[in-house]
């Protein structure tokens, strides 16, 4: 078998491996040394997204390899002194990831080594851009995600180059746009462009949506674009009060949309297109106004906001019901309001959570109740747990770490004012945890506790602390868990 691999035999299975490294910049050039079938491999998937890479821009000289001599005098003009070298790739075929702003940074960098003699001026770096992308357009590369998120003007020649390559949209999965940062003029051909070519979109963000700002050409285009797609899966919107047909344009992707995130927005009527959203799965609301007027049925549901009145959620739990499995509710600056019917409402409606995240409440016995009803939860993130009894807080503690189901595997206590009692929890504690987030373990007595849980226990096998451990603990305990940074672990909605 290994020797199969090396040999190059089983490209399938070679691509799948390299694939899992598109994020590794010096494990997948590593690989590409390791043999010549490896450097075939490897290659096109190190330059997908070479912009993304935290390394140095000299990169970008290996796109001049196909240089011309009228390019090459058109840079030198502009200060640009490029090196021309033969190549064993076209490199600029690989490109499957394009965001003109990490493009714009890059080159900025580039230049700044090219021109040493002087300062780089914004006409040289646009119109290196502007080479750049057409080089991608007409080398043969097919995107797959592109990011607008740059005001440069892009060339007339691009939309020319464009329209006599169309695979180069074709297969483009995920979009990101932010209208505010575009050329308007350049924006709207840009956009009517993707609307003809790029029909298979899976994902698209509308970044700072300030409708007001922007002309009535540039909003149809966007709606144009939402509706000639073939399966839009996920769409995503941050900031607006007025949304001119944008949201109601969803209704032409109610058999396939999944997954709906809005942010700073305020919901008006509008948004009930998407309670005839048959597929709707997911939705994240990030501190938006009027969400009361959101009524879907949903698996999972996230909503973030400065502070979270119950009355306005109400119906989205209890139209979910026993639908809803992941549940993550976070007020960041007061404490939730109604927290009793909040509770009330998931004891009654919502049985088959198995991720819940929720902050600043109680140990209350309206909540301990609700932790005891939730028989398939698998993942509890408590943060910011508070009022407890001055008199009896290991006695909550204890009730608390007895209510957990026997289902649960994960546990994020950071934060929270359980965390001083966590050799309460763990002597406590039935469930088969086998991932446990803290901010301390900074005495004998919690290490101590820890110790035996997982001798007791046997399932915990990592441990999130946020705070460095003392040695001697360190030492202590970690031959029974493995001790790794709370980043690392955690687990999101």
């Amino acid at each position: 078998m290994p020797s199969k691999i090396f040999m190059g035999d089983m490209p399938e299975l070679m691509e799948n491996i390299l694939d899992n490294l598109n994020n590794e910049f010096y494990s997948l050039y590593s690989c590409a040394l390791v043999s010549r079938h490896w450097c075939k491999m490897s290659i096109p998937i190190l330059w997908q997204n070479p912009f993304s890479f935290d390394h140095n821009s000299l990169f970008i000289s290996q796109y001049f390899s196909s240089l011309d001599e009228n390019d090459s005098l058109v840079l030198k003009e502009y200060g640009i002194n490029a090196i021309v070298t033969n190549t064993l790739f076209n490199y600029a075929r690989f490109l499957k990831v394009l965001n003109l702003l990490s493009l714009e940074k890059k080159v900025k960098k580039w230049i700044d080594i090219q021109a040493v003699n002087s300062k780089p001026s914004t006409s040289s770096i646009y119109h290196t851009i502007n080479f750049l992308f057409k080089l991608f357009v007409e080398s043969g590369a097919t995107l797959h995600k592109l990011d607008l998120y740059s005001d440069y003007e892009i060339n007339p020649e691009i939309f020319y180059s464009l329209g006599r390559n169309e695979p180069f949209f074709s297969r483009l999965q995920d979009l990101s746009l932010c209208l505010s940062d575009l050329n308007t003029e350049n924006a709207i051909a840009l956009l009517k462009i993707l609307a003809k070519n790029a029909t298979k979109i899976g994902a698209l963000k509308i970044d700072k949506f300030y409708s007001d700002y922007y002309e009535p050409q540039l909003l149809h285009a966007v709606i144009c674009i939402i509706k000639s797609q073939e399966q839009l899966g996920q769409f995503s919107l941050v900031g607006g009060e007025e949304f001119h047909g944008i949201i109601s344009a969803l209704e032409s992707q109610n058999n396939s949309l999944k997954e709906v995130t809005i942010k700073f927005c305020e919901c008006s009527t509008e948004f009930k297109v998407l309670m005839n959203c048959k597929n709707l799965e997911t939705l994240r609301i990030n501190d938006c106004l009027n969400e009361e007027i959101l009524e879907a049925s949903l698996n999972t549901l996230e909503i973030n906001s400065y502070t979270i009145y119950v009355s306005n959620i109400v119906q989205i739990l209890t139209k979910s019901g026993t639908l809803l499995q992941r549940l993550k509710l976070v007020s960041t600056d007061e404490q939730t309001k109604e927290e009793p019917l909040l509770l009330e409402t998931l004891k009654s409606s919502c049985p088959n959570i198995t991720y819940l995240n929720i902050s600043d409440v109680g140990l209350s016995t309206q909540f301990l109740e609700l932790i005891g009803n939730l028989q398939k939860l698998q993942f509890l993130t408590l943060w910011y747990i508070g009022d407890m009894l001055d008199d009896e807080p290991e006695i909550q503690v204890m009730q608390f770490a007895k209510q957990l189901p026997l289902t649960l595997q994960y546990l994020d206590l950071r934060y929270s004012e359980i965390d001083s009692y966590i050799d309460t929890l763990l002597n406590n504690c039935y469930a088969p945890l086998k991932y446990l987030l803290i901010n301390r373990l900074d005495d004998e007595k919690m290490s101590k506790a820890l110790v035996e849980f997982c001798i007791r226990k046997r399932t915990l096998n990592y441990m999130g602390v946020s705070i460095d451990l003392d040695d001697n603990i360190k030492r202590k305990v970690e031959g029974y868990v493995t001790l790794v940074p709370c980043e690392r672990i955690v687990v999101n909605c």
